[in-house]
């Protein structure tokens, strides 16, 4: 589905991703993990085309999006929650969901809100109340609700639980799981938790200072016991 080719990304001459290569395919669901600055949320961008100056190649279904704009990646399929969220403020959760929406163009398969708040319950009785009037957890979830409201191909999820408490991690990593599944949706995940990657995803890669250090699956990075040590540990 998704191919990223020997990407180098930079911020000015700040070069922050180095010759990354990796493949995501079809309702697969991955975890980066890195410390503050090893260039996860870098990696979600140069998808995304949205922020630093990419070279090499990113490729949706073979094809290279080159110099694509954000809004036709998100026509075509991809979708970005951002670690700031991004949600509008002034207005309701609703509306924020159905400007998501409206945003994609025309889908028919695009979701009725009704099967959004099953997929979201934490969301069924806030649908009127304004964005800035959300809690901090309550306001992550309705980014990701919103992104997958257009029904993308594959969604692209930045920290989402920095600053959470704990009960709305474990309830945010079972709407998330939920709502992959439920759609169809493949996740590629940037996370520093490990227990919420686990928990969400089957793959993982690790990046480090912008390269990419480990791929495998959590049974191959359970193994290999230096790795969290090594790359992970602050």
């Amino acid at each position: 589905m998704l191919e990223i080719a020997e990407i180098n990304a930079f911020y000015g001459q700040s070069h922050v991703l180095h010759n990354v290569s990796l493949t995501i395919g079809d309702r697969e669901r991955v975890a980066v993990l890195g410390r503050n600055g090893a260039g996860k949320s870098t990696l979600l961008k140069s998808i995304m085309n949205g922020g630093p100056r990419v070279a090499g190649n990113v490729l949706l279904d073979g094809n290279p999006l080159g110099t694509t704009p954000p809004s036709e990646r998100v026509r075509l399929g991809l979708s970005l929650v951002p670690e700031d969220r991004r949600i509008f403020t002034h207005i309701s959760v609703a509306e924020n969901i159905l400007l998501a929406q409206r945003g994609v163009g025309k889908r028919a398969e695009m979701p009725e809100m009704e099967v959004i708040l099953n997929a979201f319950p934490t969301l069924r009785s806030l649908t009127s109340r304004r964005g800035g009037q959300l809690s901090g957890g309550q306001q992550q979830i309705l980014a990701v609700a919103r992104a997958m409201a257009s029904r993308p191909r594959m969604i692209l999820l930045d920290e989402p639980t920095e600053g959470l408490a704990p009960v709305l991690v474990e309830s945010l990593a079972r709407e998330v799981i939920a709502a992959c599944e439920h759609f169809g949706i493949a996740l590629l995940l940037a996370e520093q938790s490990v227990w919420f990657a686990r928990k969400c995803t089957s793959r993982v890669l690790i990046l480090d200072s912008g390269s990419l250090v480990f791929s495998g699956d959590w049974e191959t990075f359970d193994a290999s016991t230096k790795l969290v040590e090594r790359y992970l540990t602050v």
